[in-house]
C-alpha cells in the first residue's frame, strides 16, 4: 500500500491530514478500504471524489474518472474564450460533469450544457453541478442521435473527451482502469477514433461561424483527428501537448 493512498484514505475518514489516532470504527472502515485497493479498485472510488481543476468532483462506480490531463480542455476553452462574454458552450460526453463544471466556474456568464448517454453518470454530475452551486444544464442523451444533435444552434465552443482507447489499449488496460465504464473508454473502432469522426459529423452545424471544437485525444491520434476536422471543413486546425511533451489536444474553428 503506498503511503501517500493510505494518507488520502486517513484523512478521508477523520477530516484530518494527521489525525493522532484513529478509533475502533475508523481502524476497520481503513483496513476496509485498503482492502479495495489491493483488489485493483480505483482509489478515487475507494475516496469517492477526486480533484479536478480545484474543484472536489465526486466519482464511483460507473463514471470515468478525471484526469489530469483532461485539465488541458479546461485551458484550451478559457484561453479561446478570453475577453468574450455571454458564451454558449457543449460538452459532449460530460462524465461527471468535471469539465463543464470548471468551465462555468471561470466562465459564470456562459450558457453550458453537458451531454452523456449514461444515467450514472449524469447522477454524479448532477451531484457535483449541486455541490458547487454551479447552474450547467445536464442532458441524458446519445451524442450519435443526429436528432438530438440537430436540435443545436449557435455554439461558440463545443469541447468533448469522448471515449477513444483503441482495441490494443483496452486489452492491455491496468487493473484499476478495468474498473471503470467502458464505454467511457473504448473508442468503437481499432484506431479510436469513431467518436471524433461521428462528432464532427453531426454536431459540426451546431457551432456558429467562427466556433471552436475541442477534443481530447490519444497521444498517437492527432493526424487521424486533425484530418477528420480537414475533411470536415474546419480551419485553424492545431494540436497541443500535455505536460509530458505528448499530443493531448486537437482544436479546429468552423469556417
Amino acid at each position: 500500500m503506498v503511503n501517500f493512498e493510505k494518507l488520502c484514505m486517513i484523512e478521508q475518514i477523520t477530516g484530518k491530514k494527521y489525525p493522532s489516532a484513529l478509533t475502533p470504527e475508523q481502524e476497520n472502515l481503513l483496513a476496509s478500504m485498503m482492502q479495495r485497493r489491493e483488489q485493483g479498485e480505483p482509489l478515487q472510488y475507494i475516496l469517492g471524489e477526486w480533484e479536478f481543476y480545484g474543484l472536489k468532483i465526486f466519482v464511483g462506480k460507473g463514471v470515468l474518472i478525471p484526469r489530469p490531463e483532461t485539465e488541458l480542455l479546461v485551458d484550451t476553452v478559457l484561453h479561446f474564450a478570453e475577453n468574450q462574454k455571454n458564451l454558449k458552450i457543449l460538452d459532449l460526453c460530460t462524465g461527471s460533469g468535471c469539465i463543464a463544471l470548471a468551465l462555468k466556474k471561470f466562465l459564470p456568464d456562459a450558457e453550458i450544457s453537458a451531454v452523456d448517454t449514461s444515467e450514472i453518470a449524469l447522477s454524479y454530475a448532477e451531484k457535483n453541478k449541486n455541490f458547487h452551486h454551479l447552474e450547467i444544464n445536464l442532458l441524458h442523451d446519445s451524442v450519435l442521435n443526429q436528432e438530438f444533435a440537430e436540435s443545436f444552434q449557435n455554439y461558440d465552443i463545443i469541447v468533448s473527451n469522448p471515449p477513444y482507447l483503441t482495441s490494443e489499449e483496452m486489452a492491455d488496460l491496468q487493473i484499476e482502469v478495468r474498473h471503470e465504464p467502458e464505454t467511457a473508454l473504448f473508442g468503437m473502432s481499432q484506431d479510436g477514433t469513431y467518436f471524433y469522426q461521428k462528432i464532427t459529423e453531426l454536431w459540426k452545424n451546431a457551432l456558429k461561424s467562427g466556433g471552436l471544437l475541442v477534443y481530447e485525444i490519444g497521444w498517437k491520434q492527432a493526424f487521424p483527428v486533425r484530418e477528420i476536422l480537414n475533411s470536415n471543413a474546419f480551419q485553424n486546425i492545431q494540436t497541443i501537448q500535455d505536460y509530458e511533451h505528448r499530443d493531448r489536444v486537437v482544436t479546429g474553428q468552423k469556417i
